[in-house]
């Protein structure tokens, strides 16, 4: 780690460690770094890094800092918890997309298990307790335009959360890339009687 002010002294120790084969890390000087340090929010076990690639370490902070106040403290218990109940889950849902879908509704916002409010650390168990195979549902997006950052935050979610996309041919590639990536691309109508999870009519 090279923190030299001085321009011609951070030079000659930059020069003196690489000469040595060390990797270096020179503080303000990202065309001299041979790795950066990114700053970190520690939810053990979730950990969230970021990386400005050593242009500024100020800003990596600043976002660090924003994300620290957003998630709670307790949500590294949440994600223990979860894994704790594997055996649980695949007791209760063996198939995986309906453990898939039961989860993604337990952690989505508003949900039981929502990452971003604090839980009791009973609350996986209780969740499980009572949990049921999510209903199928369908939801509709209508395209304002072909590029995918005109899609709303909900829409996105949908996308992201999506069992499998029916969609118009003019569709873009680049909306239909937003999906989850296993989510069925079918072109064509939504059956009327759609299946179990998230449908999504798109067009």
């Amino acid at each position: 780690m090279v923190a030299v002010e001085d321009d011609a002294e951070a030079r000659t120790a930059i020069d003196a460690l690489k000469a040595r084969g060390i990797l270096v890390n020179a503080v303000d000087r990202p065309a001299d770094c041979d790795f950066t340090l990114p700053a970190i929010v520690d939810r053990s076990p979730i950990l969230i890094a970021i990386s400005t690639g050593g242009v500024s370490a100020g800003l990596a902070a600043a976002i660090r800092q924003r994300l620290e106040a957003m998630l709670p403290a307790d949500v590294g218990r949440l994600a223990e918890g979860l894994g704790a109940a594997r055996a649980a889950l695949r007791a209760r849902f063996p198939d995986g997309g309906d453990r898939r879908r039961a989860i993604g509704a337990a952690i989505a916002a508003g949900g039981p298990l929502d990452p971003m409010v604090p839980h009791a650390d009973e609350a996986v168990a209780q969740w499980l307790a009572g949990a049921r195979q999510v209903a199928g549902r369908v939801e509709r997006i209508r395209l304002r335009s072909d590029d995918p950052d005109d899609l709303t935050l909900r829409e996105a979610r949908w996308l992201g959360q999506a069992d499998r996309i029916h969609h118009t041919p003019h569709v873009p590639a680049v909306i239909l890339d937003r999906a989850r990536a296993d989510a069925v691309r079918i072109m064509g109508p939504v059956p009327a009687d759609p299946l179990p999870g998230l449908t999504i009519d798109l067009a």
